[in-house]
């Protein structure tokens, strides 16, 4: 089945996101970066992260492309989101250089294929510290020091397709769980500042980080989705910018599956 063209521009207005910035993890690669081109085109500036410098240079160059005209609109910074003072000090340095911080897509996270009986006590909580703690980090220190102060904001937090557990990878299986419980609970909390927070849960995705795993693990999840083909980054893209939206003003505390039915049906990993 063809990949059918997912171009935000014949979607969303032009200079939808104009004057806003958007902070996104894991923005180096893969579906952070493809996210990050997506809100520039359409007029957002953008602070990329990620533990990688190297990789991180090579997609700030790549931005800037994209950003054409707009020399000021692409910060790319070094940040480990499972350290709280460098999440502090990310925010406080987006927001001293361009005053504000109205959209956080947090995409970063790792993860392993692993049978869960070989998976190693600081193995399971490396998975658990990035995925689902980094993130609190990330939403504590961009609602405190921008968005709950300001009554508006939006957070976008990329987890998985988690509904019929996760096997192979129960360590990311219990991450992205936690992190879709704490959707709800912050989209409740701070619903009083404006803050509207939801999920997006990809399926099958080609994409760098899918691109490490053994090749018959992503074809046989091709397989057994009713669409009979994996996502790309640009389709995940655009449902992150529709989440951030004007289209989405009146959604908080939801998960938007995006996995050609996957959740629906089928397996997801074929276990030793």
């Amino acid at each position: 089945m063809a990949t059918p063209s997912a171009d935000s521009q014949r979607v969303f207005a032009p200079g939808i996101f104009r004057d806003q910035v958007a902070i996104i993890t894991g923005g180096g690669s893969g579906i952070g970066l493809a996210t990050a081109h997506e809100l520039l085109r359409l007029g957002a500036r953008v602070a990329i992260c990620g533990r990688n410098a190297e990789k991180l240079e090579a997609a700030r160059t790549e931005l800037e492309a994209t950003a054409a005209g707009r020399p000021d609109a692409v910060i790319a910074r070094p940040c480990d989101i499972r350290e709280p003072a460098q999440v502090e000090e990310l925010v406080r340095a987006v927001i001293a250089a361009w005053g504000r911080a109205d959209i956080l897509v947090n995409n970063a996270g790792g993860q392993f294929p692993s049978p869960a009986q070989h998976i190693s006590p600081n193995g399971f909580l490396a998975v658990i510290k990035n995925n689902l703690v980094g993130t609190f980090h990330m939403c504590r220190e961009v609602a405190n020091q921008w968005m709950i102060p300001q009554q508006g904001g939006r957070i976008v937090n990329v987890i998985a397709n988690i509904y019929r557990g996760f096997p192979g990878m129960v360590h990311t299986g219990a991450a992205r769980a936690g992190v879709e419980n704490m959707t709800m609970t912050l989209a409740v909390e701070w619903a009083q500042f404006g803050i509207l927070v939801n999920a997006l849960a990809p399926g099958i995705i080609r994409s760098s980080g899918t691109a490490q795993y053994p090749p018959q693990i992503l074809e046989r999840g091709i397989s057994e989705t009713p669409l009979k083909r994996a996502g790309t980054v640009d389709e995940v893209a655009a449902s992150i910018v529709f989440l951030a939206s004007p289209a989405a003003q009146f959604i908080t505390g939801a998960t938007l599956r995006m996995d050609g039915g996957q959740s629906l049906w089928g397996h997801t990993w074929e276990i030793p």
